[in-house]
């Protein structure tokens, strides 16, 4: 038969690549991933777990676009199985930030706090970059809206981070760091949790959006039935 047997769209249909959310999603990639070098050097010479779960942030969310550009254009149901991966590697960067939280709060390790605002600042200007450009595809199925989380998470983070160098170059301890480090570890595992629900809803609702449901012809539109006088 020509015409398609669902009333909705099918979990086997591909909707058509999109060429501005494509070139997007490749800048953001190139972003993080330079992003992911800057920081983790920048972590380990000044000794900052919020740079460091910062880092793993950056490491994160390019493996997630990587992830969105091989999937782009592919049946909803499959987007949905790399969108529950995605979001299963966000819960364990979360845990293992936490981690690296907790060793740092245990060894009372106090970071360079001039290193940690530049790069946070640097960071910062990244992450609102990359967010500003994908705002217009925060909306959507769970792969696009895995993208937007990560993006939207990483931006508040880096605030965060800024933050926490203020607070240990006026504080003189470690502390405000850690503190950052652990809310970062707590909204990669919020994410994580958001991601996998909406992963999940799609594919048990067998490939359709999970806030998109089709409805029946006959539920579309409720007709009053006309009164018949007695």
């Amino acid at each position: 038969m020509g015409a398609s047997c669902c009333a909705g769209p099918c979990s086997s249909e591909k909707p058509p690549a999109d060429p501005a959310y494509r070139r997007v999603l490749w800048a953001a990639l190139l972003v993080n991933a330079a992003m992911f070098g800057v920081e983790i050097a920048a972590g380990a010479a000044a000794g900052s777990v919020s740079l460091k779960a910062d880092a793993m942030d950056f490491l994160s969310d390019a493996a997630n676009y990587a992830i969105s550009l091989f999937v782009l254009g592919a049946a909803l149901a499959v987007r949905a199985r790399a969108t529950l991966v995605k979001g299963l590697s966000l819960g364990a960067v979360g845990l293992v930030v936490a981690g690296n939280t907790l060793h740092n709060a245990l060894l009372l390790t106090v970071p360079g706090a001039e290193v940690m605002g530049a790069v946070g600042l640097l960071a910062l200007a990244a992450n609102v970059g990359v967010a500003a450009l994908l705002y217009a595809w925060r909306d959507g199925d769970s792969n696009r809206r895995s993208v937007w989380i990560c993006s939207r998470n990483d931006a508040i983070g880096n605030v965060a981070v800024v933050l926490a160098a203020a607070g240990v170059f006026g504080t003189g301890t470690g502390w405000p760091d850690i503190v950052v480090a652990a809310v970062m570890a707590g909204l990669a595992v919020s994410g994580a949790v958001q991601i996998t629900r909406q992963a999940l809803a799609e594919l048990r609702g067998g490939g359709h959006p999970a806030d998109a449901s089709p409805r029946r012809p006959a539920e579309q539109t409720a007709v009053p039935s006309p009164r018949v006088p007695v």
